[in-house]
C-alpha cells in the first residue's frame, strides 16, 4: 500500500480525488487530507506519506511553497491543479507527474502508476 495524503482547498476536489484512489487505485492508502500548506506540512509530517497529491494554488500560499519547508523530502509529489502554467516548475521541484483538473481515471491511474514503479526501483537500490 502507497502511504498517500491529498493537499487541496477546495473540499469537493479532494473528495472527489480520494473517491476515485478509492475506486480505481487499490494499492493506495489515502492516510491524511489537507486544505492548505500549514495542514499539509502537518498531515505529512505526522504520517511519513511515500506519495503526495498536491494541489497549486491554496489560500495561504503555494504547493510549491509547502515544498520548500522541507529540506528535503522522501515522497513522490504528483501535481493536481487547474492552472497549466506551472508544470515546468512543478518538474523543477521532481514532480512525478501533472494533472490539469478536472482529472480523468485513466490519468490518475497512470499517475499513480508511475509513483509505483519509482518506490519499487527506489527499494531495489
Amino acid at each position: 500500500m502507497i502511504r498517500t495524503v491529498v493537499i487541496d482547498d477546495e473540499n469537493k476536489a479532494r473528495e472527489t480525488i480520494v473517491n476515485m484512489l478509492d475506486m480505481y487505485c487499490k494499492d493506495v492508502d489515502v492516510v491524511a487530507e489537507a486544505h492548505d500548506v500549514q495542514s499539509g506540512y502537518d498531515a505529512i509530517r505526522k504520517h511519513a506519506p511515500e506519495l503526495v497529491l498536491l494541489d497549486i494554488k491554496m489560500p495561504d500560499g503555494t504547493g510549491f511553497d509547502l515544498l520548500r519547508k522541507f529540506l528535503n523530502f522522501d515522497f513522490q509529489v504528483i501535481f493536481i491543479t487547474a492552472y497549466e502554467e506551472f508544470a515546468i516548475r512543478a518538474f523543477k521541484f521532481s514532480a512525478l507527474d501533472y494533472l490539469l483538473k478536472p482529472i480523468g481515471p485513466d490519468e490518475l491511474i497512470g499517475a499513480v502508476q508511475k509513483a509505483q514503479d519509482k518506490l519499487n526501483s527506489d527499494n531495489l537500490t
